[in-house]
């Protein structure tokens, strides 16, 4: 009897684990040619969508720092003429989305291009909301590679037409740990798009085409 029970749970942890890499490797397919680096020669995006990575006190982490440097050099390029900062702003003191902002600011981009998503507490919720909020129909998203993919993927079922610029210039420290977490994420994403999950952050809508500084929270 116990062997038999052992062999239904490891048939079911095969299952498991083929769906979950099954899932991974079809939204890496799926996604993987709208990661670019000539970004210059597509046009008319709407903006860049910067995608929040923590804070260490007032300061970006190394990731999120990369991410900013990424975005502002397309922006200086050209590429769109507005930013989102989306991140978590979800107590007072914790505050990802001005930090954003303020580092943009000091690298020269005007405010009034930058709006911040202040409810921007998952990769799934800062696409959503992206869409639904700040009305945007395309897009160049940026983070690191590992994680575009899921970005990417979200972007398509939401109907926006997205690409992808990948911000790695450097190593990163738990790199192994973000890779598994992701695959989990990947298939958990997978499935509140496949039953059309809604943020449940929305809000009034704000088109990004208008003035950034709608969004400040800050006099």
């Amino acid at each position: 009897m116990k062997k038999k029970i052992c062999l239904i749970i490891f048939v079911i942890i095969m299952i498991v684990a083929t769906l979950m890499l099954g899932i991974n490797g079809y939204i890496i397919k799926k996604t993987k040619d709208r990661i670019v680096n000539n970004i210059e020669n597509i046009s008319d995006f709407d903006c860049i969508l910067v995608l929040g990575a923590g804070i260490r006190g007032n300061e970006p982490s190394p990731m999120l720092e990369d991410r900013f440097n990424t975005a502002i050099q397309l922006y200086e390029k050209g590429v769109a003429p507005k930013i989102i900062m989306s991140g978590d702003h979800g107590t007072k003191d914790y505050d990802e989305v001005n930090i954003m902002k303020e580092y943009a600011i000091s690298k020269g981009v005007p405010s009034e291009d930058i709006f911040m998503d202040h409810a921007g507490f998952s990769t799934y919720d800062s696409v959503y909301r992206a869409k639904e909020i700040f009305q945007v129909k395309k897009i160049v998203i940026v983070t690191q590679k590992y994680h575009l993919y899921r970005a990417l993927y979200i972007a398509k079922k939401q109907d926006i037409e997205a690409y992808g610029v990948a911000s790695n210039p450097r190593r990163y420290a738990g790199q192994k740990m973000r890779d598994i977490r992701e695959l989990i994420a990947r298939d958990k994403d997978f499935f509140k798009c496949l039953f059309k999950f809604k943020s449940k952050y929305l809000g009034e809508v704000i088109p990004v085409s208008g003035n950034g500084d709608i969004t400040n929270d800050k006099l």
